[in-house]
């Protein structure tokens, strides 16, 4: 299927490793031109090495000065953003209780209020231009209890984001949707760390927890997402989309 693709520009944060560098290569296979954004040089390094043809952006994500640099960098880059695919995030802390404020704050700056200023900082290219997609990769458990209270808070307020800005952005032909991935393993994730660490444990998990009896791919969110950014998908907006092999235990 041509989604429709070939030379859109195309921002993913985040885009250096896991999920991002997924969606990236997904974004380049369909013929788009894409920027990353990440804070390891040495992330960018490798993935643009992997990745090839792919514009890498240097970038402390958590800080609000660092974000509005790259999105300044990446429309240097690429002339303007089509697509802004809001990924970068983080997981800490633990129990409430024993979870410092400071790791609070650091979740919602990284997790939430990096994709409104990146979303806000697209609105007004894509407003003049009358089309664009904006997709936040959220969490199953941005919509539910499980993981952490500091990612989880970060993730819900993603999701209650989404659908406020697709209702505004929607009659200037701009659309925003969120993809809410459930666990999923790649070498750089918490999942493979807990699979080498306690093997006998995380296969229970799986066993018990997801009903397709295996962990998702980075591949599997990344197809979902650049279909959803497509105009194979022009009617779906403002819509937080579960991509779990059945984990969830939402009936919506």
């Amino acid at each position: 299927m041509d989604l429709g693709l070939k030379g859109k520009k195309v921002l993913v944060t985040g885009g250096s490793k896991g999920i991002g560098k997924g969606i990236a290569a997904g974004f380049l296979a369909e013929g788009a031109e894409v920027a990353i954004a990440a804070r390891s040089e040495e992330g960018l390094r490798e993935a643009r090495t992997e990745l090839g043809n792919v514009h890498v952006i240097q970038a402390d994500l958590i800080s609000e000065a660092e974000r509005d640099r790259a999105h300044k960098e990446a429309v240097e880059t690429l002339g303007s953003i089509d697509i802004l695919i809001n990924n970068v995030g983080g997981s800490s802390g633990s129990s409430v209780e024993e979870t410092p404020l400071s790791s609070f704050e650091e979740a919602m700056q990284l997790n939430y209020l990096s994709a409104v200023q990146f979303s806000k900082a697209v609105l007004p290219d894509m407003k003049e231009k009358g089309s664009g997609s904006i997709i936040n990769i959220s969490s199953i458990f941005g919509r539910e209890s499980g993981g952490k209270a500091t990612y989880n808070n970060a993730k819900a307020a993603m999701i209650s984001f989404t659908k406020a800005l697709a209702d505004e952005a929607a009659s200037f032909g701009i659309r925003v949707n969120s993809v809410a991935p459930g666990a999923i393993l790649h070498p750089s994730g918490n999942w493979q760390k807990r699979l080498e660490e306690n093997p006998e444990k995380i296969n229970q998990f799986v066993k018990d927890e997801i009903p397709a009896g295996r962990f998702g791919t980075v591949e599997e969110i990344a197809d979902v997402t650049v279909f959803m950014a497509s105009q194979r998908a022009s009617w779906v907006t403002g819509a937080s989309l579960n991509v779990d092999g059945g984990q969830s235990n939402m009936n919506m």
